[in-house]
């Protein structure tokens, strides 16, 4: 067989289309909304992803405050850091990190972050995350779409 049917494309940083999209976080679960964020940073939602490329979009959430945790999570669940000097493990909870200034923001990033893979790609990944607690976002000039985050699995 000389010829092939179909062609595998491979993305490269070049070749990538990536697009600004906005998310509502009101009352969005805070778990299953980092799980789509996290794939369209990836670039999954894409039909020719490529897995060691950011082709993913460049995702901006909007109204972080807002977010809901179900069940007892923004008290039971626990976050441990660990600083590598003795009795240097730290424990913190989502309550506790919203808590502080711009808590909303550092609690999402932590969440996504956890969900993308963990090697280089992922730093340059999650910079593609902006967030911000109210309902303003200084990235007009790059005429973001906004999107439904509930239409995608």
């Amino acid at each position: 067989m000389d010829t092939l049917s179909q062609k595998t494309t491979n993305v490269n940083k070049v070749t990538a289309t990536k697009e600004w999209v906005v998310v509502d976080a009101t009352d969005q679960v805070l778990g299953r909304m980092c799980t789509k964020v996290a794939k369209m940073l990836r670039g999954k939602y894409k039909p020719n992803f490529t897995p060691h490329v950011d082709c993913g979009d460049n995702v901006i959430i909007v109204n972080a405050e807002k977010i809901v945790l179900t069940g007892q999570k923004m008290t039971d669940r626990v976050y441990l850091r660990y600083s590598g000097y003795p009795g240097g493990q730290k424990e913190s909870t989502p309550a506790s990190i919203l808590a502080k200034k711009n808590g909303a923001e550092k609690l999402i990033r932590k969440v996504v972050k956890g969900m993308l893979p963990k090697n280089k790609l992922a730093d340059r990944l999650i910079a593609n995350l902006y967030i911000y607690e109210g309902s303003e976002h200084k990235h007009e000039a790059q005429s973001p779409k906004t999107i439904d985050i509930n239409q995608f699995k």
